[in-house]
């Protein structure tokens, strides 16, 4: 069975949060949920797929070691997207600076995301 074009793994620039302007209004949401490795933000954004932004502090570390954390969540984002809710605008922060396994980023991503989802729907409903 081929691989519908709907679970392409490509990450197009659309998908990508950019303008300080877009991470601003998700912090202002106020809506995360987090485990040992990571924060995720997130607010609802009315297109038919999500898009995500990385935050990595200075605390993490020197930029070689900030910009390979980024390139890791970024990897685990792109290959577990399918499983986790569309319409939304995510900011991923990690936790800390050590650096998680691919794997575990792979379990933990849509399991927050899709708690973010929950919750913001939640809210959506009682409004």
């Amino acid at each position: 069975m081929s691989m519908s074009p709907e679970r392409s793994f490509a990450f197009r620039p659309a998908e990508h949060l950019r303008r300080p302007v877009d991470f601003r209004r998700v912090y202002e949401r106020k809506r995360s949920v987090s485990d040992a490795w990571l924060i995720v933000y997130a607010c609802t954004n009315a297109l038919p797929y999500s898009r995500v932004g990385f935050s990595v502090s200075r605390k993490v570390g020197p930029a070689h070691h900030r910009n390979r954390l980024r390139r890791l969540y970024r990897e685990a984002y792109r290959l577990t997207r399918h499983e986790m809710a569309k319409g939304l605008d995510l900011v991923l922060i990690p936790r800390s600076r050590e650096e998680p396994s691919l794997e575990e980023l792979k379990q933990s991503l849509p399991r927050l995301v899709n708690q973010l989802q929950r919750k913001l729907a939640k809210e959506a409903g009682h409004s």
